[in-house]
């Protein structure tokens, strides 16, 4: 059935119309009927098999009959649950992976904005989370604020939507927006650093636990670690960092600008103050007998919210995160 037709599968993140492109570029160089299809993938890092192999739902844009009973059949047994496997015009399907992934850097950029306003009010984020995610129109996913996106598909996919904008003459006024209320979240924590040195962090070592942008992976592209590290550094400060798997990729990147801790205890060893950037799940429930014993000072500013305020209050930490009010000497129970 193949032998003289051929689909080419167009996964590109580039401009809308990219299918297009794609089409008339081979159509120059081959004599044999064939089409492209656009077929985006939502693959998460770190789960990308899983979704793959159990998608919640299949894309294909094709204007060719041929090429979709021969994708349909593709996904056939990826679908036995009854997840839809739906078909549109290649430009709406290269539309609809951009729109996807901007709507929830959208989401995510919204809630670090309440979570700043938060601060400000005297509010708790978790509370405005909590009660805004049970609205079956929100949705509970992706409104934990923290210090921004990063990694690959949200950055590149959000600039793919606003280049397409341009070529046809129209402003995206909210997704630029989200790229720079992202850019100014990347590094939330600073200001609060520095105000607790009073502005002067020459001289001051720092612990970071997580490098990379995510937790289970090791991708660092556009992780705000590697912005709140440039920001110390630049500030006079040092740094000693630990990531499960992310370690590798930064010290190709920065060399020996900062110090990489072989386990997460031992890069707290003589820091003024820890700094959290990936939740990890290891993160999630330390040692904090530990944490107390080898810093400095009882000083954490976590930029993914991992633990209660009230806990860190109980023991005795000043405690600062995103969108909660700070836990600080005055209102902390030493233990």
């Amino acid at each position: 059935m193949l032998k003289d037709y051929k689909i080419i599968v167009d996964k590109s993140t580039v401009p809308v119309g990219t299918a297009d492109k794609v089409h008339a570029a081979i159509a120059k160089n081959v004599s044999v009927d064939f089409d492209v299809v656009s077929n985006p993938e939502f693959l998460r890092e770190g789960v990308a098999v899983e979704d793959f192999m159990k998608p919640d739902r299949v894309v294909i844009g094709t204007s060719s009959e041929k090429a979709r009973k021969i994708m349909g059949d593709l996904y056939a047994p990826f679908v036995r649950q009854g997840n839809p496997v739906i078909f549109m015009d290649e430009k709406s399907a290269e539309l609809t992976k951009y729109a996807a992934n901007s709507f929830l850097a959208t989401k995510i950029s919204f809630m670090n904005e309440i979570a700043i306003l938060c601060e400000r009010l005297g509010a708790d984020v978790d509370m405005v989370r909590r009660g805004i995610g049970s609205d079956d129109r929100i949705g509970k996913r992706f409104l934990f604020p923290g210090i921004g996106y990063g990694g690959s598909c949200f950055p590149k996919d959000v600039q793919a939507l606003v280049k397409s904008s341009q070529t046809v003459d129209y402003d995206f006024r909210i997704l630029n927006a989200v790229m720079d209320v992202n850019e100014a979240q990347k590094v939330f924590l600073l200001p609060k650093i520095e105000s607790y040195f009073d502005n002067n962090l020459q001289g001051k070592h720092f612990a970071l636990w997580g490098l990379a942008f995510k937790p289970n992976t090791d991708d660092i592209r556009e992780a705000p670690a590697l912005y709140i590290i440039d920001r110390l550094l630049a500030a006079g400060a040092t740094v000693s960092a630990f990531d499960p798997e992310a370690m590798p990729n930064v010290k190709q990147l920065l060399g020996d600008r900062i110090r990489f801790a072989e386990h997460q205890y031992d890069a707290l060893e003589n820091a003024d103050a820890l700094i959290i950037a990936t939740e990890w799940s290891v993160f999630r429930t330390p040692d904090f007998d530990k944490i107390r014993t080898n810093l400095k000072d009882q000083v954490i500013f976590d930029g993914r919210n991992l633990f209660e305020s009230p806990r860190m209050q109980e023991l005795g930490f000043h405690y600062e995160s995103v969108g909660r009010q700070a836990v600080t000497r005055l209102n902390a129970v030493s233990k």
